[in-house]
């Protein structure tokens, strides 16, 4: 005869009960620690260093490619992230609890293809392919014909080329063969040597030679290796041999 009285929203002291299943165990109040000792919290640290590292790569890629970033900060803030990717994961620790790159993108939901590629690289794009700027800026030296920047910026043929930047190049040449003669092999030694010498003769030329894109070849293969990996006998024949040439190739393009 009477509807039942609809009970309030809000539930009433008489209509809940706690349990004890259901009740915290943990104080709410304090602080909740993502480590428990202080190895566990620099492990989280790096790891969140990478992470930044990785996000403000991609971004720096981008931004280059939409021409927003100059060259020479371009090569730079590249190189200074690149370095500090490397040092990072430098630690057994860090390297451990990174893995491998797709993983860690992966598990933390990173979507970064530019990154990932100039990581695999493992030098700058600047390096890599250099600019042609300078023969742009030396055509318009020699327009104006009494151009004395012009005939100093010849350096993109052969014979104007820097006699310091020359020296400098052939240098690393010959520290790098030097190297491979002596047997050290580890990618800690020969990576940075290698470096050093696309970046020199990128600066005395932005001409191709033979065996030019060997020596981006060699850099991002043993990118790919661990800093204590070494190249076998048959890959350091090869290597010397590859390297040997490029040198000849160089040389030949500053006649």
């Amino acid at each position: 005869m009477y509807a039942q009285r609809p009970l309030p929203y809000a539930p009433t002291p008489y209509s809940y009960t706690p349990t004890s299943s259901l009740t915290a165990t943990i104080n709410l109040d304090e602080e909740v620690k993502l480590s428990a000792n202080s190895a566990e919290r620099e492990l989280y640290e790096s790891l969140a260093e990478l992470y930044s590292i990785i996000t403000t790569l991609d971004a720096l890629e981008k931004a280059f490619l939409k021409d927003s970033v100059g060259e020479a900060e371009y090569t730079e803030t590249c190189a200074r992230l690149l370095k500090q990717y490397k040092s990072n994961l430098a630690d057994e620790g860090v390297q451990r609890g990174f893995g491998e790159l797709e993983a860690f993108k992966r598990e933390w939901g990173l979507e970064c293809p530019r990154a990932t590629e100039r990581l695999r690289v493992g030098i700058p794009a600047t390096v890599e392919q250099p600019s042609h700027r300078a023969s742009t800026k030396q055509g318009g030296g020699g327009r104006g014909g009494g151009g004395e920047e012009g005939n100093s910026n010849s350096n993109s043929g052969s014979g104007g080329a820097d006699a310091t930047l020359v020296v400098s190049a052939t240098e690393n040449f010959i520290t790098l063969l030097d190297a491979i003669k002596m047997g050290l092999l580890t990618k800690d030694v020969l990576h940075p040597l290698l470096g050093d010498i696309i970046q020199s003769v990128n600066r005395v030329t932005n001409r191709e030679f033979e065996n030019k894109g060997k020596i981006v070849q060699w850099l991002i293969a043993l990118n790919q290796m661990k800093a204590v990996d070494q190249l076998s006998e048959d890959q350091a024949r090869e290597f010397h041999f590859d390297m040997d040439q490029a040198y000849y190739g160089f040389k030949a393009v500053l006649k």
